[in-house]
């Protein structure tokens, strides 16, 4: 008689038996030490930012096993993704947490009137991550090696020290500490109500950094044909790309512009779905795309949006979380960038690493950070389901 192959692997102990047990969700607000402004700030649509909110979720198992994730909001919006977040936590207690593509699944259609994208998807991202950080450490790897890494760093860009808020003679200053620090590129905002003030200010950063990569963001800021006349004149610069030059869902915009620049385009990071991010890929609007997985859903969804992008062969520079996204990229095919700033070093026990302008994949297993007692005392929210271990 042929052995039962399902039943031999339960009887060897080999499939887990693990649940999810509890479920804390913290909604925590990290003050900024100056507020600092972008071109919607300078056109009105938003005020100065002064604080970013952070939705956090950490997960533990009957076993013992644990992991962290979080979302965040810049402005407007953290209460919501955490009133969200506080609705559908307890959809997680007595699943297994190895069944993570699943369990996004579930958490989305717990929520579905509300939509399956924006403020949902972004409260959902913090589990998301906290169950991959999770997979990861009970493998005890790192989540690069986890999901197949092609590099152990990644080239960096820091981009806090160039705001339209700030002086140029400020911005140069903020520069040359970075790039002490082995920072490997730096990224400037654009967006001036005259272009002529922006050009100045490149061609003054330029000038300071010489021939380090060099990239500007215009935050949405123009029309199709100011972002045209722009990226033309700004050829001369030899930048490394134009980021958010237009509406971020003004895809066919985004590829005239491709099609006419020699500077590459990049966007991507306002959008909130894989759905969006194929409708960049399939217009052939971005030379760089640039997903940023709490906004998009978590890691879950960023890897379907990586899959997408590398059979269109396209370059990859995620927006913010560096602390996720260092891993994500670091299992990119094609040589990435990830963004650098020091904002978010007050919120973590552990600090990356930036040597020679690339960033270290940490050898700690998951995502490789534990929140701070500083950040534990910024909370303003918390919420807890099921029994801790």
């Amino acid at each position: 008689m042929i052995a039962n192959p399902l039943a031999a692997g339960l009887a060897a102990g080999e499939a887990t038996t693990d649940r999810i047990a509890w479920v804390r969700t913290s909604l925590v607000f990290l003050p900024l030490a100056q507020a600092i402004s972008d071109a919607k700030v300078l056109t009105g649509r938003q005020k100065p930012l002064t604080e970013i909110a952070f939705l956090f979720a950490e997960i533990e198992t009957e076993n013992g096993h644990s992991g962290i994730g979080y979302s965040y909001s810049k402005r407007a919006g953290g209460s919501g993704q955490f009133a969200h977040a506080k609705e559908i936590a307890g959809e997680l207690i007595g699943e297994d947490p190895s069944d993570i593509a699943r369990l996004w699944d579930k958490l989305v259609w717990a929520g579905a009137s509300v939509g399956r994208s924006g403020m949902s998807t972004q409260a959902i991202a913090a589990f998301d991550i906290a169950l991959w950080d999770l997979k990861a450490k009970r493998a005890k790897l790192p989540l690069a090696k986890l999901l197949g890494a092609h590099r152990d760093s990644v080239r960096c860009y820091n981009t806090s020290g160039g705001y339209l808020s700030m002086p140029i003679e400020e911005v140069k200053e903020r520069i040359t500490m970075a790039l002490e620090k082995g920072i490997g590129a730096i990224k400037l905002k654009v967006g001036q109500p005259d272009p002529m003030v922006d050009l100045k200010r490149i061609e003054a950063v330029r000038n300071h950094i010489g021939d380090i990569p060099l990239a500007i963001d215009a935050n949405q800021q123009w029309d199709r044909t100011t972002a045209l006349r722009f990226g033309r004149i700004a050829e001369q610069f030899n930048l490394t790309w134009i980021e958010e030059p237009l509406d971020a869902y003004d895809y066919e915009g985004h590829a005239a512009l491709a099609a006419e620049l020699a500077t590459p385009i990049a966007t991507g990071e306002m959008l909130t779905s894989v759905d969006e991010h194929y409708e960049l890929i399939r217009n052939n609007s971005v030379d760089f795309i640039q997903p940023d997985a709490p906004r998009v859903g978590g890691i879950t969804p960023f890897l379907k949006i990586m899959a997408l992008a590398d059979h269109r062969k396209l370059q990859l520079a995620p927006h913010y979380c560096m602390e996720i996204h260092l891993h994500l990229t670091a299992a990119y095919a094609r040589e990435p960038w990830v963004e650098h700033f020091e904002w978010s070093e007050a919120m973590f026990n552990e600090k990356l690493e930036v040597v020679n302008g690339r960033m270290i994949v940490p050898n700690r297993p998951g995502l490789g950070f534990s929140l701070s007692e500083q950040a534990r005392a910024w909370a303003r929210e918390v919420h807890e389901v099921g029994k801790r271990p």
